[in-house]
């Protein structure tokens, strides 16, 4: 297994997580919470995949995909102390995911072909469009919609990880460089409550 292959998979179950979070926090029962975690894990790749015309899309090409979901289910159970009723655990794992799946996200477009700006805009789908859909299943405003910074540090990470490929970069090396800059804008972003001006 690559180190882009156990980032997603990584970024799979940490998303389940943050759909599991906040179904939990909507008294779901244990089939809506499922459910919730498997559209947050996979709907942003799944969106990708589509646009790129990779079928059959990901999760249901390899079976580890539903498994890292799968095994979401009982870890945040076993843990819900911790996960559910702690804001900061939704904003960690979230953040995690983002990151994560900006790169894979990105990278795969790449390998289809498509020139870097578009493939930014993938990385971005991928990292974002899981969210809107568990935000509005749970009767949300999306993140992205809102005054936190959150589609903005996928679009930075998604373009430092071209320019560092660009410059010859060990692959492993820019995916964690990466994921890291996405990680820091968001906590920056959030510890000094920086936001996007609000249309007025």
């Amino acid at each position: 297994m690559n180190l882009l292959h156990a980032l997603d998979l990584i970024g799979t179950f940490v998303f389940a997580i943050s759909g599991l979070r906040l179904a939990a926090k909507k008294d779901m029962d244990l089939f809506g919470a499922a459910v919730i975690a498997f559209v947050t894990a996979v709907g942003g790749g799944t969106t990708r995949d589509l646009l790129l015309g990779a079928t059959p899309v990901a999760w249901i090409d390899n079976v580890e995909y539903p498994i890292a979901i799968l095994l979401a289910v009982p870890f945040t159970l076993l843990f819900k102390k911790y996960i559910v009723n702690l804001k900061r655990t939704f904003f960690i794992f979230d953040s995690i995911g983002i990151a994560l799946f900006t790169i894979s996200g990105m990278q795969k477009a790449l390998d289809f072909g498509l020139n870097p700006g578009m493939a930014m805009v993938m990385g971005m789908v991928s990292a974002v469009v899981g969210g809107v859909i568990r935000d509005i299943l749970c009767n949300e405003i999306p993140l992205i919609f809102r005054k936190e910074i959150y589609a903005t540090p996928c679009l930075i990470g998604a373009f430092t990880f071209f320019v560092l490929s660009e410059t010859g970069l060990n692959q492993d090396v820019n995916y964690i460089i990466t994921t890291s800059i996405i990680l820091t804008i968001r906590v920056v972003a959030i510890k000094h409550n920086l936001s996007m001006p609000k249309m007025r």
